[in-house]
């Protein structure tokens, strides 16, 4: 989803849904635009869109949303994952 103003809660859910939302300022909307079916490069890592005509322009991302996108897990899996760090923390309180 590539956009120039997503809702907080749209933008939530793409992230739920592994969905990577995003947003770029107007001239690069306007470019999009202009040229239907170029092929851009997303790096989701650098967390930036780069045209076909080399210009790369950076877009927001949370740290916790970069990394459950790069490791292919949502909310409920990280924390599935660390049950024993919790459950740990629970018996120390």
């Amino acid at each position: 989803m590539i956009s120039t103003e997503l809702a907080d809660i749209f933008r939530s859910n793409c992230l739920k849904n592994a969905l990577l939302p995003v947003m770029v300022d107007e001239p690069t909307s306007a470019w999009l635009i202009a040229h239907p079916g170029a092929e851009v490069t997303i790096d989701l890592i650098a967390g930036t869109l780069t045209l076909p005509t080399g210009l790369a322009v950076t877009f927001p991302l949370e740290a916790f949303a970069r990394h459950c996108l790069l490791q292919g897990v949502d909310e409920l899996t990280f924390l599935l994952e660390r049950r024993s760090q919790i459950e740990a923390y629970e018996r120390r309180s």
